[in-house]
């Protein structure tokens, strides 16, 4: 749930709180129920803040089972939700914050960022290739949209960012322009497309490879002028045709040997 609306969420519930409060105190205060008569509704917002905040000055005090179930009520409802809306969007907003800096460059990372390689997105082909550039001890980063795959990368001591593919001014920080390789492995070809067009505005000359993992998107990309086009289910399909002309070229050639005639 993003924090914008668990805000609006909060807030109906706080306002619903002090209604019931306003409400409630204002009929009850009418009959009886508090030592002094509650006859208009700043008094009775005014029984229903101080109440729930525990400041409870005690000039407006339920004299009534009614009244005092009343206020248990209302205690109990407005400090959960007021507790629950400060803890949650507290903590939201520090995680945001957090975030925030752990997904940026520092100045010692942005030193290494020449020559580097980027692998964009983290689909089947760069999750392979990641794990060999690390043995091979290359230099290269990864950038990825999904949160919870950044954490796990970095739990397993890869150099890896969290980003937002499409917007150009996250992703020109990374120095696509000072790079040797790109490689892009995105699964959604619409969005894929789009990131194509992001990166060839910051990689300028810088040698750029996509997986494409259909017929059209291998045909947008190559419309788009990308260097390397790569189709894993196009090369396995011609690798497989290949092993079935082997296998069958074999077979011809068993049949076309002579045989021996016995004397």
């Amino acid at each position: 749930m993003h924090i914008n609306r668990k805000i609006l969420l909060y807030s109906s519930a706080i306002a619903a709180v002090l209604l019931y409060g306003t409400i409630g105190s204002l009929i009850l205060g009418q009959y009886g129920n508090f030592n002094v008569p509650i006859h208009n509704s700043i008094k009775a917002l005014y029984f229903t803040i101080t109440t729930i905040s525990t400041v409870g000055y005690g000039d407006i005090v339920p004299v009534t089972n009614l009244g005092r179930i009343f206020t248990i009520v209302l205690i109990i409802s407005g400090l959960t939700i007021f507790l629950s809306a400060v803890t949650v969007l507290s903590s939201d907003f520090l995680s945001e914050r957090v975030e925030k800096l752990y997904s940026g460059l520092s100045r010692v990372e942005k030193r290494h960022l020449k020559n580097h390689i980027i692998l964009v997105g983290y689909g089947p082909a760069n999750t392979i290739i990641a794990e060999k550039l690390k043995l091979q001890r290359r230099n290269f980063i990864i950038i990825t949209s999904d949160k919870l795959t950044a954490d796990s990368l970095r739990d397993r001591s890869f150099t890896a960012y969290l980003a937002d593919y499409t917007q150009k001014t996250e992703m020109e920080k990374f120095r696509f322009h000072l790079a040797s390789d790109i490689i892009l492995d995105i699964n959604e070809s619409t969005k894929a497309v789009y990131v194509v067009l992001v990166i060839k505005k910051l990689a300028q000359k810088t040698n750029l490879s996509v997986i494409a993992y259909s017929q059209d998107a291998a045909s947008h990309f190559m419309d788009l002028e990308v260097a390397h086009v790569i189709n894993p289910v196009n090369i396995a399909a011609d690798m497989m045709v290949e092993a079935l002309d082997k296998d069958q070229d074999s077979r011809n050639a068993g049949k076309a040997a002579p045989q021996k005639k016995g004397k």
